[in-house]
């Protein structure tokens, strides 16, 4: 079987469940070496790790707060100190606070964007500066960026929005280096977060053509692809997974 990503190291923040571990495991089954963080569920995250091993790949977890300055950086050298090279970055980390205008406290923004947006530079800045030619860094943001399609997700959307000029902007700061810099933007995902069997997973079916929510590996296969060498002349795009939900 062909490993695409054979002799490459990926890092993947937030990847104890959902969105996260499912990318972890479809980079470490084509070959890649995966380093994943994890917020506060370390028994989640070890045991995706230790599912990726048994499949006969290799995985470990790191805790990691991203809300911290400093903690991208932090992370990003433990990478380079122990794999000794790092190829593939997936920026996952991420958090959501849904309040209506008049609820949203100083403590809420500080949150949602010190984990959404500066969270994001530091590791991505970080991860730059040991990248070389062909290096992938892909940063999962959310089509709520641009669709706001209920109350209370304004300061979230707004985060996502920042993640996604991130994406514009650096492309062209990275391109001459030879790294790629993508975006995975999904829609309504099947994970505990947003249950596709709860009353607004059910609301959001009628927005959605394909009338379903997406799965986490659904989101994860273009993930891979953004990783791997089939998609060396993209860079700077925003590519939805929704369904057709932002059409």
């Amino acid at each position: 079987m062909s490993a695409p990503l054979k002799d490459k190291v990926a890092l993947v923040t937030g990847a104890s469940r959902g969105i996260g571990a499912a990318i972890a495991k479809r980079l470490a089954s084509d070959g890649a070496t995966v380093v994943l963080t994890y917020a506060g569920s370390r028994s989640a995250a070890d045991g995706v790790a230790r599912e990726i091993v048994a499949g006969g790949g290799k995985a470990r977890a790191i805790q990691a707060n991203a809300l911290m300055p400093g903690t991208g950086a932090t992370v990003v050298e433990d990478v380079i100190r122990n794999e000794g090279a790092l190829d593939i970055l997936v920026n996952n980390a991420g958090v959501n606070i849904m309040k209506p205008l008049e609820a949203i406290e100083d403590v809420d923004f500080e949150t949602v964007f010190g984990v959404n947006v500066r969270g994001t530079l530091d590791v991505v800045r970080a991860s730059a500066r040991h990248m070389g030619e062909g290096g992938r860094i892909i940063v999962v943001t959310a089509t709520i960026a641009n669709d706001y399609f209920a109350p209370s997700l304004g300061l979230y959307g707004a985060s996502k929005a920042a993640a996604n000029a991130f994406v514009q902007g650096w492309c062209r700061d990275l391109g001459p280096k030879g790294i790629t810099i993508n975006a995975v933007v999904p829609g309504p995902i099947n994970t505990d977060m947003n249950p596709e069997s709860s009353e607004l997973g059910q609301k959001l079916h009628e927005m959605v053509p394909l009338g379903r929510h997406g799965t986490p590996e659904e989101v994860a296969s273009l993930a891979d692809f953004l990783a791997g060498p089939d998609s060396s002349f993209i860079t700077g795009a925003l590519m939805n997974v929704d369904g057709g939900m932002s059409v």
